[in-house]
């Protein structure tokens, strides 16, 4: 892959001229809506004009590294913080203004679980269910339900305070359940869990999700993301540095695609050159196990295979290789990493 050197190439599609706008999804109503939301601290702005849709039914997954302002935005999403400025509109409700109705229809798994840890696991969600206002039976009915469906069956009798960080993640996990929620944001849902309870959690939310929930994910499990999310959103120092699916963002980032050609020995000069000489062929290199060509498209590999099989040299395998999420998200957090921290008083210009 070619990496473009524009850093014009990875801004949200909205400021590229020519792209489409990934971060409207058409024909689809959206669960979230942000313009220009901001948010301050005495430290520095943690929030940047963010502007954002996600689609009802959507996996979003919110990336970035520590500090990146993933945990204020998922705030100021549930009105939990109020912004300096800029709008957001969640569920069709104002966060800063409707607030407690709002979190009445969302769930919340944060990074710490914030058990009460002088009751049961079954006592902490039948005290939250009925903070929500379900009923007394129901409350009872639906914590056993989810407890059973987490694996805490029976620890349910059980005071949390002893609970592993697994257990505790799984009850934390079944709290914000507990109402159905139409839009879940999940804090590292995954951290501290074997692997075993990671399935389930991750199957859990394919599942939400199939069932047209929306589901914000904060995560650093990057394969978690790229299984789970049907686009990403990239933070950076507060402000949205890319959006969209992963091939969207690569497209933009580079241009071509990897094609590697397992030839049992690295590749000669000559070989090399007729392999450039391929229409649709940006590059070629030789590697240990063959050559690695950079090409337009996934039309050009039949192309370059036929110019080695002509020279009588066999090929063993040939793999087109797209960016995985991995690729794409350190481009970008490198694209960026020289940035200057935004500060709380400056004005930021487009």
């Amino acid at each position: 892959m070619e990496h473009t050197s524009s850093a014009t190439a990875i801004l949200p599609a909205w400021e590229t001229p020519g792209v489409p706008n990934v971060e409207r999804p058409p024909d689809a109503p959206s669960a979230i809506e942000t313009v220009d939301l901001t948010r301050s601290f005495p430290t520095g702005v943690a929030v940047d004009r963010l502007t954002l849709s996600v689609a009802r039914g959507e996996v979003l997954a919110l990336l970035g590294p520590n500090g990146a302002g993933k945990t204020t935005t998922a705030r100021l999403l549930n009105g939990v913080l109020r912004p300096d400025r800029g709008t957001a509109s969640v569920l069709g409700l104002d966060p800063s203004t409707d607030g407690v109705a709002l979190r009445r229809r969302t769930g919340v798994l944060t990074e710490v679980a914030g058990l009460d840890e002088r009751l049961t696991a079954l006592e902490n969600l039948e005290f939250s269910a009925r903070a929500r206002g379900l009923p007394k039976a129901d409350a009872h009915r639906r914590a056993r339900e989810l407890l059973d469906r987490f694996g805490m069956a029976a620890r349910a009798d059980v005071r949390v305070q002893g609970f592993s960080t697994g257990q505790r993640k799984r009850v934390a996990l079944a709290r914000a359940l507990l109402h159905d929620p139409e839009l879940l944001f999940l804090d590292e849902p995954t951290s501290g869990l074997d692997p075993t309870a990671t399935r389930q959690v991750l199957e859990l939310i394919e599942s939400l999700a199939a069932r047209g929930r929306t589901v914000v994910l904060c995560t650093h499990f990057l394969a978690e993301a790229g299984r789970l999310a049907d686009r990403v959103a990239i933070l950076h120092r507060g402000r949205l540095r890319a959006a969209g699916t992963t091939e969207q963002i690569a497209a933009r980032l580079w241009q071509g695609l990897d094609l590697d050609l397992d030839l049992g020995r690295p590749a000669d000069d000559d070989l090399l050159d007729a392999v450039r000489r391929v229409d649709g062929v940006k590059s070629a290199e030789a590697v240990p196990a063959g050559l690695r060509a950079v090409v337009s498209g996934r039309d050009d590999a039949p192309r370059v295979v036929a110019a080695v099989v002509a020279r009588e040299v066999p090929v063993y395998a040939s793999v087109p290789r797209a960016p995985t999420l991995e690729d794409v998200y350190f481009a970008v957090e490198a694209e960026f990493a020289t940035d200057e921290p935004v500060d709380a008083d400056d004005e930021v210009v487009r």
